[in-house]
């Protein structure tokens, strides 16, 4: 207890003096505290204070710290070494600030120089290049014509006959007349232009019978002729017209043959003359037969097999329209293909049938025994069965309503007028004709008539006789438009006509009017085929077809163009080299003897046909690959020297399977000079470019003051007779290359999509390549034609404002396409490219190629449809969508067909083109 008892107290009396030591620390921090806090608040206020006061006194030197004047701070004795250290500086700064403005006026100076150094040496590369080109070009030139071994083929120097005869060797009967026995070739020499003497009618004797219509047509139609001439002295042919005769003059073939022989250049045998008898009527008589006609050509619709001297004399057509052009607004559409009937047949025989439709035997039964001199029987039998029998609907009468048209001896008239046949021919798949049953007789005007309806409304012509002479049959290819059947098959034409598809049918409908059109339909057309038969047997070329004389419109040029920045972009996109030598001119009449040897089918069975003579077209035969680095490689320009490549070696070749080329732009304008002249500056350093043809379409001319653009090349502004828009696809002189850029004055292209165009074209020569394209098809509610111009996935046309084509179609469209629609044109002040688009196609029957512009600035796309192909109405569209993060590479823009297969699986049958899709 005790000592718990003192450590209470011991402990009570250390906790005493804990409490004090507290109450003292804390009195000395609040003393401390209240200490700094009067030092820190009134000593500022005092300090204040007094320095206020001194500054408030009355004399200057006392002020301490109040503001100076001048350089009384420095007078202060503390601050005085500070003021000199701040001028020494200053002095110094304003030195060094004078050094640097100095240095960086120099610097700007050097930078200048290099710069202008770099240009310099820019330029001079670019010289060098140029000069490595031209080296490059003038060695190939230099061993091409050292390794030439052709003569270089133009326009053939004109050469003419001996004005005297020389006298042939006659043959041992006229009724073996050919060519090499019956025709001096003297008087043809193959340059000679193949000039025509046509004889005046009106100043013989026989001229007064013959039929005023026919006459008045064949004299029209000589007088416009390019090869008739008035020098009888140096004609290679000489055309006399016999027939039709008037109604009911008939010459005795005594009298006719009189009158032939004493024509002023009959020379005793006719050598080198046509005599022509055309028909209007069906039963047109046969005035030659029994008429010695010597060594001269017959050209008539009717023959006799003992008449007829193969590949000497002329089966013609009937000369149906006379006076007058055929009606193309009542010629029926070629589609659909199949009509109403499958067939048709309209006829009556004169003479009496060999026997009944009864007593007929069986087409077995004649067989065991001689072959008929007449299968008319059977052909009645067969052809009415087809009609019982219901299975197609077809059309047969043997016996005619009305009178029948006069006709030959067993030969089938012609039943009722020929607007009543041509109504049911409209309504016909096929049209039969039946030849007539006298084997002799191997062609007559009824049968040819029958084969001008049928082709005229677009029913096919099925003949059933294969000893039919068709007219022209030496150079048409009629299987390609009628069916020849013998006889002894008529059983099996229902077969036949029924096994044939519609893509066959509608082919041999469009080959026959192609024939009705170009060498039936008029006076003109059958004139002109019998000159080019007889021009073509003897392989003298055609006439070469007219140019567009140009009437330059003389303007000064010297105004340095500039290159649009927008349109000098590439990107990473090789051009080809500026061409350094001076523009060259395409080729010209290289084919002159060829196409009239050896491409004489192909020149007659497709259009427009035999009668001109071209500076070159677009189906011109193309060498293989390796032709040209095996002996044939003239012109040609191989990309790497053949091995291929891209940037440097595609920049310096442009390559392709056809020697090289340049192109003419075509610009149509009409006032709007600061537009053209804008575009022109545009195509300065084009590639490839040989001239610029502006066709000043106004007829105010251009202000003198104006100042063309200098862009390298030649600018031809070609003054127009009359504001047209035809004038655009005239063949103008001035234009001395195959390719031409249609363009307008406001277009906007750049130099590469320019170029790939042009690359694209010389592999597609026979088409239109282009940039805006359209659309039309058949609006089935509205049974009319319709014309979309928005934007359009599906695409038939490309529109000439900015497209390539071949000189070749412009004289087509100038010169052979019907002058109507070059009317509506001028009518409508419109619808020029449209009419261009369906002449190609009707040429090519294919279809134009899109091309589509595609970016090359390097940028991000947001999402990209790699390939998007636009060939006429076959348009590849893929939906496969990718992010990319920068421009394809030129690899993928160029990307073959073969690789793009491989890749995606579509087959694309055009040029890929690479399109980012827009606002996605």
């Amino acid at each position: 207890m005790t000592g718990y008892t003192m450590l209470r107290n011991g402990g009570a009396g250390n906790g005493g003096q804990t409490c004090m030591l507290r109450w003292s620390n804390r009195i000395r921090l609040t003393w401390l505290s209240f200490t700094l806090f009067i030092i820190l608040v009134f000593f500022p206020l005092i300090a204040h204070y007094y320095l206020t006061t001194l500054d408030e006194a009355d004399e200057a030197g006392k002020r301490i710290f109040g503001p100076r004047v001048g350089n009384e701070l420095c007078e202060v004795k503390h601050v005085l070494d500070l003021c000199r250290i701040r001028e020494s500086v200053s002095e110094e700064l304003l030195q060094l600030e004078a050094k640097r403005q100095e240095l960086n006026s120099e610097i700007a100076k050097l930078n200048l120089k290099i710069e202008a150094c770099k240009k310099s040496i820019e330029n001079a590369k670019q010289d060098l290049l140029q000069l490595k080109n031209v080296i490059s070009q003038t060695e190939h030139s230099y061993k091409e014509l050292m390794a030439q071994n052709q003569p270089k083929l133009s326009l053939p120097i004109r050469l003419l006959p001996e004005k005297d005869d020389t006298g042939l060797p006659p043959p041992k009967a006229t009724r073996g007349c050919r060519l090499h026995n019956c025709l001096d070739y003297s008087r043809c020499p193959l340059t000679s232009g193949f000039p025509v003497y046509v004889y005046d009618s009106d100043q013989f004797v026989f001229g007064s019978y013959l039929d005023p219509l026919v006459k008045q047509a064949f004299q029209a139609t000589a007088r416009a002729n390019v090869y008739v001439t008035e020098n009888a002295d140096i004609a290679c042919l000489y055309v006399v017209l016999v027939g039709e005769m008037q109604e009911p003059v008939v010459l005795r073939p005594a009298e006719l043959e009189k009158h032939l022989y004493s024509l002023p250049h009959w020379r005793t045998d006719g050598h080198n003359h046509v005599i022509i008898n055309l028909s209007r009527k069906s039963d047109t008589q046969n005035l030659l037969y029994n008429v010695s006609t010597g060594r001269a050509m017959v050209a008539q619709s009717t023959f006799y097999a003992v008449q007829y001297r193969p590949g000497f004399d002329l089966v013609v057509s009937p000369l149906v329209h006379a006076m007058s052009e055929p009606n193309f607004m009542e010629i029926p559409p070629q589609v659909p293909v199949k009509r109403k009937y499958l067939f048709t047949f309209q006829g009556e025989k004169i003479e009496s049938l060999r026997s009944s439709l009864q007593e007929a035997r069986s087409f077995e039964e004649e067989m065991e025994g001689d072959p008929p001199a007449d299968y008319d029987d059977r052909i009645i039998a067969t052809l009415k069965a087809v009609q019982d029998s219901k299975l197609d609907q077809v059309l047969v009468e043997f016996t005619c309503k009305n009178q029948p048209k006069p006709s030959l001896p067993t030969e089938w008239a012609l039943c009722g007028e020929r607007e009543d046949r041509l109504e049911l021919l409209k309504l016909s798949t096929f049209a039969l004709i039946i030849t007539p049953g006298d084997p002799r007789l191997i062609i007559s005007s009824g049968c040819a008539t029958r084969l001008f309806e049928a082709l005229e409304v677009g029913a096919v012509p099925v003949v059933l006789g294969e000893q039919v002479q068709l007219p022209y049959q030496d150079m048409l290819q009629w299987n390609e438009a009628a069916l020849v059947v013998p006889k002894p098959r008529v059983t099996e034409v229902h077969f036949l006509l029924r096994s044939l598809s519609d893509s066959d049918l509608l082919a041999m409908r469009r080959q026959g009017r192609f024939l009705w059109e170009t060498y039936f339909s008029t006076a003109d057309s059958i004139f002109n085929t019998v000159l080019a038969m007889i021009r073509t047997r003897i392989q003298i070329p055609a006439a070469p077809i007219r140019e567009e004389a140009a009437a330059e419109i003389p303007h000064r040029s010297g105004k340095a163009a500039g290159t649009d920045p927008n349109m000098a972009d590439n990107g990473d996109l090789d051009l080809g080299p500026v061409e350094t030598e001076p523009p060259y001119a395409s080729p010209r009449y290289l084919r002159n003897f060829t196409l009239t040897v050896t491409d004489f089918y192909r020149s007659w069975n497709s259009a427009p046909g035999p009668f001109h003579l071209f500076p070159h077209t677009p189906f011109d035969p193309v060498l293989p690959s390796e032709a040209k680095f095996l002996g044939s490689g003239t012109g040609f320009r191989p990309i790497g020297g053949g091995a291929g490549g891209s940037g440097k070696e595609f920049q310096a070749a442009l390559g392709g399977n056809v020697p090289r080329e340049q192109f003419t732009v075509v610009m149509l304008t009409y006032e709007r000079e600061e537009v053209l002249m804008n575009s022109l500056e545009r195509l300065n350093g084009l590639p490839y470019l040989n001239k610029v043809v502006v066709v000043w379409n106004s007829p105010k001319l251009p202000s003198e003051d104006l100042l063309w653009p200098d862009i390298g090349v030649p600018i031809m502004v070609v003054r127009t007779e009359k504001n047209s828009l035809n004038n655009r696809f005239l063949p103008w002189n001035e234009i001395e290359t195959e390719a031409i850029l249609s363009i307008d004055d406001d277009a906007h292209l750049r130099h590469d999509e320019i170029m790939f165009g042009f690359r694209v074209w010389r592999e597609a020569r026979d088409r239109i390549v282009g940039f805006p394209g359209r659309y039309h098809a058949w609006d089935i509610p509205h049974q009319s034609w319709l014309y979309n111009s928005n934007y359009s996935c599906e695409l038939s046309m490309v529109l000439t404002g900015a497209a390539f084509f071949h000189k070749y179609y412009a004289y087509l469209y100038s010169y052979v396409m019907p002058q109507a629609i070059r009317d509506m044109v001028d009518e409508y002040i419109n619808c020029e490219d449209i009419a261009m688009n369906f002449l190609v196609s009707h040429i090519t029957r294919k279809p134009p190629i899109k091309q589509r512009k595609f970016p090359l600035k390097k940028k991000k796309f947001l999402h990209f449809r790699p390939y998007r192909t636009l060939i006429g109405k076959a348009s590849l569209k893929m939906s496969l969508k990718y992010k990319v993060t920068s421009q394809p590479s030129r690899k993928q823009l160029m990307m073959s067909n073969s690789e793009h297969i491989q890749q995606t699986g579509y087959s694309s049958p055009g040029i890929p083109i690479m399109k980012p899709l827009d606002g996605l």
